[in-house]
This record gives C-alpha cells, sequence and structure tokens, in this order.
C-alpha cells in the first residue's frame, strides 16, 4: 500500500511539472490551422522568387500499358511577377536542373543520364550533362477566378516548344516568422507533352509518347 501511494505521488508531481512546463505553451494559443489559405485577397502583388525546397514538376509516362510510371524534377528557380488586380499581365519564369532527375529506380536514373551508346552517337535520353530546361510564359489567359491557361515556352534537350500550362491558385498567406515570414503564393498545374517534339523519343510506342506534367509551385515575395 506504501508503495502504491509512494508511486501516485511520484506521478502527480511528474504530471504537474508538465503542467507548469506546458502552460507557456498552451498560453501563446496554438494555430487555428496552416497561413496559407485559398484567398485572392492575401495575394501580394510584386515578385515573387520560386522556392526551389517546395517546387516540384512530376512526369508520368505509360510503361508498357501495364502500369504508369513517374518521376520528379526538383530543385526548381525562377520568379514570378503578379498583380491581383491584372493577373492576366502575370510572367514566370522557371529553370529546371535536369541532371537532377529523380526516379525511384537507379537503373533508369542512371539510363535517363547515360551517354551514347556508340562514340559520336547520340543519348537515348538526356546523356550525361544536360542543360537545364525552362520555362518563360508568354501569355495568361484567366479561365475562372482560381484558374488560367498560361502559354510559355519550354525548352528541354536544346529545343523549344510552346506548351500551355492549365494553372490554377493554391494558397497565399504570410509564412510563418521562424520560417523566414514573407508573403508566399502557390499554385497547381497540369500540361502535356509529346516527349519526341524534344528529340526524347526512344522507347516509343512501347514507353508513351505523351508525358503527362504535374506541378507544384511554391513562390515568396522578394
Amino acid at each position: 500500500m506504501r508503495r502504491y501511494l509512494a508511486l501516485s505521488a511520484a506521478l502527480g508531481l511528474v504530471a504537474g511539472v508538465g503542467a507548469i512546463a506546458a502552460a507557456p505553451l498552451l498560453a501563446q494559443g496554438q494555430p487555428s490551422g496552416p497561413p496559407g489559405k485559398r484567398d485572392a485577397s492575401l495575394v501580394k502583388a510584386g515578385t515573387y522568387e520560386a522556392d526551389p525546397h517546395h517546387t516540384l514538376v512530376e512526369w508520368q509516362v505509360d510503361h508498357l500499358g501495364f502500369s504508369p510510371y513517374f518521376g520528379l524534377f526538383g530543385d526548381i528557380t525562377g520568379s514570378l511577377q503578379i498583380d491581383p488586380k491584372t493577373p492576366e499581365n502575370a510572367k514566370v519564369s522557371v529553370t529546371i536542373p535536369v541532371a537532377k532527375v529523380t526516379t525511384a529506380s537507379a537503373g533508369l536514373t542512371d539510363h535517363l543520364l547515360r551517354g551514347p551508346r556508340e562514340a559520336g552517337g547520340k543519348p537515348d535520353f538526356f546523356g550525361p550533362a544536360p542543360a537545364a530546361a525552362t520555362f518563360v510564359s508568354t501569355a495568361v489567359k484567366r479561365k475562372a477566378a482560381d484558374q488560367a491557361d498560361v502559354t510559355g515556352n519550354l525548352t528541354l534537350n536544346g529545343v523549344t516548344r510552346p506548351v500551355v500550362l492549365s494553372a490554377r491558385f493554391y494558397g497565399a498567406g504570410p509564412g510563418p516568422a521562424q520560417m523566414g515570414g514573407g508573403d508566399n503564393i502557390g499554385f497547381e498545374a497540369k500540361a502535356q507533352i509529346r516527349r519526341s517534339d524534344f528529340g526524347l523519343g526512344f522507347g516509343v510506342p512501347m514507353v508513351s509518347d505523351e508525358v503527362e506534367l504535374k506541378i507544384a509551385a511554391a513562390f515568396t515575395k522578394k
């Protein structure tokens, strides 16, 4: 019985100390949700820089008709100029480091960046030292309050072609102070390209020529 009372007293003391330690945190209050909101009134006019840690391009192809296969491009840099009063005048320019392509297969990643099979030949895909891809917008056509078609020139594998991104406003707002603060804005977009248009037709049609692109773009105001 004495042991039980002693254990209860010890547990009570620990709980009391924990409550005292937590009190300052509770007094500060807990956030009611993420700082970003799907609210266009939070968009601030100005020039933004792409957040390379949270901007991604996912590409997906059909593999042998059995399953889809996807990979990623990350570490993307660039800029966005936007004024919420005239969104059709927005301009975006990004650079995508193709050499940092990521897949779930080490063998496939190696193949994408492998050199020519024969001296003087062309690599099957990007090759060992591919130039970065770029996308530079040329026009923005608003389709709905939070959607727009963004037309631009995509340069990939040394070839430039027009591409239309179907973009959607995702959220905006001030960033957390512990993460540097600043005004933030984000979008998601989709597009489709034919890889053979960019000199990347190896394996067609066993692996689809059509490539679905899914983009997550995050920007922080300068």
